[in-house]
This record gives structure tokens, C-alpha cells and sequence, in this order.
């Protein structure tokens, strides 16, 4: 919708070549990114987008250029009222990175604002900057130079964030690697230390449950035959059997009791 309205402005104004065509490959380059969105887009935000493009980029655009060629029969007033909706346009072009700066000052990392971007966008500011001031076009000039500090602004915030935030990134990434190394040798300690089982002969048995790198949980192994033996001399024991220390206990209390009678 800008670079539309912005090659109507130069089709309107004197001299407006260069803005013209400039803004014409701009146009054609938006159409041709908004139509790629919508036809690789997801259903649901495929339809709300292209009723946004609808209102925006046809009706508000029809409409602007019917009021300008219809309702104003001055050149004078047609370039007004098309610049400042141009410069209004441009200057929220300018200033959609003030959400990024903001992330980028809390954050203290320059990973979501892209540097060609805001390199780029200063470079257009300038260069129009200055354009404006050699024609002496405020409705060229007012936006661009805002542009021209905002993007100033961000490529600042780049040179100073730049080192902060690779330090951070492999700072973070040093604990995460150091803290799966810790739960990978205490898992590995634990298996040893409670995967020890007794066999029929009273040896003992290690199940293989150590974590290997590639797997993320333990898959236990079960031996359904040595299962199978397990419960079946659980349920041939008896009570003293499962409590040895119970019996103990027993014949301690009975000689005690013993004792306690013949002195």
C-alpha cells in the first residue's frame, strides 16, 4: 500500500520520475511477496489476511487515488493530501522496529533484529534524506529523516548488544551441556546402584539400564522366565523366611524370658 501510493505521488508530481519508478518495483516486489503468503499460508490465517489485503491494498488504495482524481481539481492539493498519507505510511514503515529495540535493550541480545535490515533501512533513509532535501520535498524528507534516526538508533543498539549476546548464548549453552551431563552420570549411578538383583544361586544380577546418548528415556528389560521364578519362591516362602529378623527377634524375647524366671 505505501510503495503504490508512493508511485501515484510520483506519477502526480513534476520531476517525480525517480519516486515513480523506484516505488513501482517496490509495489510490483510487495504484490509478488502478499500474493506467495497467501497461497502458502495456513487456511485460517490465509482468509484473514486476504480480507486485510482487500481493504488495505484495494479498497483503502481505490479509494485514495478516486478522492485525489475526483474530489481535487488542484495539483497543489492532490500532492498534499497523497504526501501526507505517503509520510505517515513511511514513518510507521520507520518505526515497527521500536517493539525489536525495545526486546533488544531488555534482553540485552541482538538475536531478533536482523543487521541487513536495519542496515538497509538506514542506507534507504539516508539516501532519500537527502533526495528531499535537494528537490525540497517535506513529504519525502520528514519521513526519511525520522527513518534516518531510528535506524541509526538500531544499528547502535547492534554494536553494543553484538558481544553481549554470543557471550550469553554460549554461556547458556555451557549449563545446559554441563546439566545434562550431571543427570546423565546420576541416572547412570542410580542404575548401578539399584538395578543389583540376587539370582537362585545368591549371585548378583546387573540389568542393563544405563542410558545410552541416544536415547532419551530407560526401556527396561524383563526377563519373564526369571520373573516367573522370582514370584514362584516368593509365594514357597514362609513367614520367617520373608522376615528372617523376625525369628531372631523371637528367640531373643523367649531367652530373655528364660532368664528373667531362673535367675
Amino acid at each position: 500500500m505505501s510503495t503504490s501510493l508512493w508511485t501515484f505521488y510520483g506519477f502526480m508530481k513534476p520531476g517525480g520520475l525517480l519516486v515513480m519508478t523506484v516505488n513501482g518495483a517496490g509495489a510490483i516486489l510487495q504484490f509478488t511477496y502478499v500474493t506467495l503468503f497467501l497461497i502458502y499460508a495456513p487456511r485460517d490465517k490465509k482468509i484473514k489476511m486476504a480480507k486485510l489485503a482487500a481493504i488495505l491494498d484495494v479498497g483503502f488504495l481505490g479509494t485514495v487515488i478516486a478522492i485525489t482524481l475526483l474530489a481535487m481539481h488542484k495539483l497543489s492539493l492532490r500532492l498534499t493530501f497523497v504526501g501526507v498519507i505517503c509520510a505517515g505510511l513511511t514513518i510507521g514503515m520507520y518505526g515497527s522496529p521500536l517493539l525489536v529495540m525495545t526486546t533488544v535493550i531488555k534482553t540485552k541480545s541482538v538475536e531478533y533484529m536482523p543487521f541487513l535490515l536495519s542496515f538497509f533501512l538506514f542506507l534507504n533513509a539516508s539516501a532519500w534524506s537527502i533526495y528531499a532535501v535537494l528537490v525540497k520535498d517535506i513529504y519525502i524528507g520528514v519521513p526519511n529523516s525520522i527513518g534516518f534516526v531510528l535506524g541509526l538508533a538500531q544499528l547502535i543498539l547492534y554494536a553494543m548488544y553484538k558481544n553481549k549476546s554470543k557471550s550469553t548464548k554460549s554461556t547458556d549453552v555451557m549449563e545446559e551441556d554441563g546439566s545434562a551431563h550431571l543427570v546423565k552420570r546420576s541416572i547412570e549411578m542410580r542404575a548401578y546402584d539399584h538395578d543389583d538383583d540376587v539370582d537362585d544361586d545368591g549371585n548378583k544380577v546387573m540389568n542393563d539400564r544405563i542410558l545410552n546418548k541416544e536415547t532419551s528415556l530407560p526401556k527396561p528389560r524383563i526377563n519373564r522366565q526369571y520373573s516367573l521364578k522370582k514370584i514362584v519362591k516368593t509365594l514357597s516362602l514362609g513367614p520367617y523366611d520373608v522376615f528372617p529378623n523376625r525369628s531372631n527377634d523371637a528367640n531373643s524375647n523367649l531367652k530373655r524370658n528364660i532368664d528373667d524366671d531362673h535367675p
